[in-house]
């Protein structure tokens, strides 16, 4: 019995990735393999978790260097976090929004000093502009509380992004990290504790 080959029963080849896409791909791979191995990573265990050839990575960067390079460029992109940080409901509560800005930040620096570390960088954190300012993402974020606040929304945003930088480094925290929903109470209250408690314990 003649089988007749239609167009919907051909088996049709993956297209081949374009040289951008592939040494996307190939960054993505790597950047965790930076992270666990610093500049010691071999090209073999890159192209195994890119799952290429070994040679593939010669045909998109010139090499090792140049693809660290362009990994730690990556990593360093501020796109991601402006994104998480956008995603934040301006109408929840005030402690949350602080707890879910603070939880972004720790990440993105405890992220940046863990790849500058992995691959012997030092000194100040490059910066890197993104499309939006962070400034105005935190305005956003921060507006429905504007008759609450007692200060800037540059200032909060630039003391959010100290006490982010300051978490994020081991030795300020002599081995007792602080949870970040402690940190979002004392920013959001102060030491002078959630006026809203005082007042149902008063009441009591």
């Amino acid at each position: 019995m003649l089988v007749q080959t239609t167009k919907a029963a051909r088996v049709e080849r993956a297209k081949p990735l374009s040289v951008e896409d592939r040494r996307a791909a190939i960054i993505d791979a790597v950047i965790p393999l930076l992270i666990e191995h610093g500049r010691a990573v071999t090209t073999r265990q890159i192209a195994d978790a890119a799952g290429i050839a070994e040679g593939t990575i010669f045909r998109a960067f010139a090499d090792k260097d140049e693809l660290i390079d362009a990994a730690v460029e990556k990593f360093l992109d501020p796109a991601p976090l402006h994104a998480a940080l956008r995603a934040i409901d301006p109408e929840l509560p005030l402690e949350q929004k602080i707890n879910d800005l603070l939880f972004y930040l720790r990440n993105r620096m405890t992220g940046i000093f863990g790849i500058m570390n992995a691959v012997g960088m030092s000194g100040r954190p490059p910066g890197r502009p993104g499309p939006e300012s962070f400034y105005d993402l935190i305005d956003e974020v921060l507006r429905p509380d504007f008759e609450r606040l007692q200060v800037s929304t540059e200032r909060i945003a630039q003391f959010l992004r100290l006490v982010a930088f300051a978490s994020a480094v081991p030795q300020f925290n002599e081995g007792q990290s602080v949870p970040t929903d402690e940190l979002a109470k004392f920013i959001t209250y102060g030491i002078a504790g959630n006026p809203a408690e005082r007042k149902d314990s008063d009441a009591a």
